[in-house]
């Protein structure tokens, strides 16, 4: 803390006689830059209040009042004990704030500096790992992974006969990999290694990571091949996954508050949030072990994100390529299929083209947005399992103070139908293998609980067109020709994924 001190005293120092050097300290000339500076500050001060005072929910229903709301009521309405932000505009962080209390009931602040589970985001941020591999000609885009991994391999079958696994299938999601998303393991559970996770033996608590359809024909979310990605970088460099990406990103982008060591280690308990579930209970032991790391092991801040998403940026625009250079930047924004990017969700075109990424681990949600171009964006991390909501409407509203194109509330009008129709759609329904969306008749409301998120209600656009309030998601209800009902698509931006009646 000492260094840290003396270090900002010096810069300091430093500051104030190139400004004397400059005529600044004239009489009339340092009265002016410091009005000028007080003004900056108030006027940012004041944007910072209307973003925390003007979250907007992703629906307006025509003819109806749409408020803007306060965070500290949103936070409560929420059950989210704390919340950080960070905000990019012009290429730099803006300002960060931290909110709320580390844990339910306790008083310890949030701060900037406060870690969080990042859950998904872990993926681009891994997947910039090993894209500098292929930049150093360690790794192939485009080559079977089987060629390059040691200690385990893609198990061969009937799908994977013609066409082989590549790094470019399993950071775009396209490789047909099994297991969408991994649970993690409370403190009084044992951890496994990657080898059992990928092999799905005990005491792993989620299945085996395999091939289950043809390569590189459909877009399909799955972390377990971030899975394989994690264990083919550790066999390719002979390194453990957390040092690896410590050199080769963290260390180069600053990112002095983000670390993939799992399970987190003791002396940075105090500064990182505590997880809880909807109901504002804590998770057991405070959190979870992932080491699924590349797929959900990332504890860092939003401004450690916020300083990858500006890398990113600049990178693209030539202006700083500390990990990855102008041509391999472009391939990581390059859709693939599926329009995903190798790494992060791609959202937008022309001055509205963006990544993306959420986050969903037990206890936590979280939501990085950067605009390719435009050198904006913004991460919000949240210790609640209800934070999703909570994060989207902060985006919102950040959206709006600072004149995005995108992240808006839509207009909505409610249809008129008979609820007796709901019955019909009661049922569970399979997104993927271990993701399913249930639906259900509650007193004339009908609902939906999607896998470990909250209950939402749905509302009618028409008799098979729903959409959700707090939430930006739409369901259509899929019926055959006899009019019986056997699956749906949820909506979710320009992404549909089908799923079917089960139950």
């Amino acid at each position: 803390m000492k260094t840290r001190t003396s270090i900002f005293f010096f810069l300091f120092i430093l500051t104030v006689l190139s400004l004397s050097v400059a005529g600044i300290f004239s009489p009339g000339g340092f009265a002016q830059k410091r009005v000028s500076a007080q003004a900056r500050n108030d006027s940012l001060d004041e944007r910072i209040r209307r973003v925390e005072n003007g979250l907007l929910a992703p629906v307006i229903i025509k003819g109806e009042p749409s408020a803007a709301m306060k965070l500290a009521d949103r936070m409560q309405f929420y059950k989210t004990p704390g919340v950080s932000v960070a905000v990019i505009n012009n290429g730099k962080i803006e300002w960060a704030r931290g909110y709320g209390v580390l844990e339910a009931g306790g008083n310890r602040l949030v701060t900037p500096e406060t870690l969080f589970q990042a859950a998904s985001i872990s993926k681009p941020v891994a997947a910039f790992a090993a894209l500098r591999l292929v930049q150093e000609n360690k790794l192939n885009l485009d080559e079977d992974v089987n060629k390059k991994l040691v200690s385990w391999k893609v198990p061969e079958n009937d799908f994977t006969k013609e066409q082989k696994i590549t790094l470019r299938e399993l950071l775009s999601h396209s490789a047909s990999i099994t297991v969408h998303g991994f649970e993690g393991y409370s403190s009084d559970k044992q951890v496994p290694t990657l080898l059992q996770i990928l092999d799905g033996t005990s005491p792993a608590n989620s299945k085996p990571v395999r091939v289950d359809g043809t390569p590189n024909k459909e877009w399909r979310y799955a972390g377990g091949g971030y899975v394989i990605m994690q264990k083919l970088l550790e066999d390719v460099t002979g390194k453990p996954f957390p040092a690896l990406v410590q050199e080769t990103i963290f260390k180069k982008l600053g990112m002095t508050r983000s670390t993939y060591q799992q399970p987190l280690p003791k002396e940075f308990w105090d500064s990182a949030a505590v997880g809880h579930r909807p109901d504002g209970e804590k998770v057991k032991g405070n959190w979870n072990a992932y080491p699924e790391m590349a797929a959900a092991g990332l504890w860092t801040t939003p401004s450690d994100l916020a300083r990858f998403a500006i890398e990113i940026q600049k990178s693209k625009a030539g202006k700083s390529n500390k990990v990855l250079s102008v041509k391999m930047v472009n391939e990581m924004l390059a859709p693939q299929v599926g329009g995903w990017g190798l790494g992060p969700e791609l959202q937008g075109k022309n001055e509205s083209a963006r990544f993306a990424h959420g986050g969903a681990n037990e206890g936590y949600r979280c939501l990085m947005v950067a605009y390719t171009d435009a050198g904006q964006g913004a991460v919000v991390m949240t210790n609640s399992d209800s934070g999703g909501a909570l994060a989207a409407e902060i985006m919102r509203s950040v959206a709006k103070e600072y004149g995005w194109l995108d992240y808006l509330s839509k207009e909505k009008v409610i249809a008129s139908i008979d609820p007796k129709i709901f019955e019909d759609y009661v049922g569970q329904y399979q997104l993927a293998p271990n993701f399913i969306i249930v639906i259900t008749n509650e007193n004339g409301k009908l609902m939906s609980q999607a896998t470990g998120q909250p209950k939402n209600e749905l509302f009618a656009e028409s008799e098979t067109d729903f959409f959700l309030k707090t939430i930006d998601a739409q369901i259509k209800f899929v019926k055959d020709a006899a009019g019986k009902v056997t699956g749906l698509v949820l909506r979710q931006g320009r992404r549909e994924t089908p799923a079917q009646k089960i139950k």
